[in-house]
């Protein structure tokens, strides 16, 4: 059995880390009520703009479908990965790891494939067997719109001159706090609209339907990525919160059979004693 100053000092150890995870549980908490609102209210925005962007685009004639929307023969592939900066959040940023490898080792397994980075967890890991070609960790210091469609831009720009013929997008959705999806997400093309419902409507388009689309197109796309990113900051929160909350679980489990196993280590030299002080008074005695 160890001694009672390891056993403190474990104790000591453990109680520390259960501080900190604590800590760490209460900050992602606070942190994931402001994210989750911000996602909750911008989705349905999103998810309306794509909706209508499909829906005229799949009206327009062929001379008039966008560059946008032009479907190429696939040889070159970009893949962005979204996860986070830090660590200590389960297996957030590990699924996204894993679900990039295998869209580029398997699914894209023919083609050029190549990455960009957001967040420093994804541009660690893929920069040691993949073309990462750039990597957007900073945009997490100030997750506003504008960031994220600076990079949005750039991604349009390398489809539109042909570096990429198809671009991916891999992140976590946000459910609630214990549960995100791996998302795969196809950025550019745009995917047509999968129903005509609706599409053949006595619409009156001022200015021309092309213009609208022409103009719709860039901010949907933008909104599009703005809406992934704000999704795995939410998740990432939410993951943490769970892992902090399981850890501090774990270590005050842990810190109560410490304490347990002391009192036992501590009762049994005291008994020790006892015994050898009644041992040494009879033999003294006799």
């Amino acid at each position: 059995m160890a001694n009672l100053k390891e056993i403190r000092n474990r104790i000591s150890s453990v109680s520390s880390t259960m501080k900190i995870t604590s800590a760490m549980k209460m900050v992602s908490a606070a942190k994931l009520k402001k994210a989750q609102d911000a996602i909750t209210a911008m989705r349905p925005y999103a998810n309306k703009l794509t909706e209508l962007l499909q829906s005229l685009s799949a009206t327009l004639d062929g001379d008039s479908v966008s560059k946008f929307s032009n479907q190429r023969e696939v040889k070159k592939v970009l893949i962005v990965a979204i996860n986070s900066n830090r660590g200590l959040c389960g297996g957030f940023n590990s699924n996204i790891l894993k679900e990039s490898v295998k869209l580029a080792n398997d699914v894209y397994a023919n083609q050029d494939v190549s990455f960009v980075a957001i967040g420093k967890k994804a541009n660690d890991a893929l920069s040691k067997n993949f073309n990462v070609i750039s990597n957007h960790s900073d945009v997490f210091d100030d997750l506003t719109f504008n960031n994220v469609a600076e990079i949005a831009q750039t991604l349009m720009d390398k489809f539109e001159e042909g570096e990429f013929d198809k671009i991916e997008l891999v992140y976590n959705k946000f459910k609630n706090a214990g549960t995100q999806i791996i998302m795969t997400e196809q950025f550019l093309p745009i995917v047509p609209a999968e129903s005509e419902t609706n599409l053949n409507l006595d619409y009156i388009f001022e200015p021309s339907k092309v213009e609208i689309v022409e103009t719709l197109i860039p901010k949907s796309l933008k909104t599009q990525l703005y809406k992934a990113v704000r999704d795995s900051f939410a998740s990432e929160h939410g993951a943490r919160m769970i892992a902090m909350h399981k850890a501090t679980d774990n270590a005050t489990e842990l810190r109560d059979e410490l304490k347990l196993t002391y009192n036992k280590a501590r009762q049994a030299a005291i008994t020790n004693e006892i015994l050898e002080i009644v041992g040494g008074a009879e033999a003294m005695n006799n």
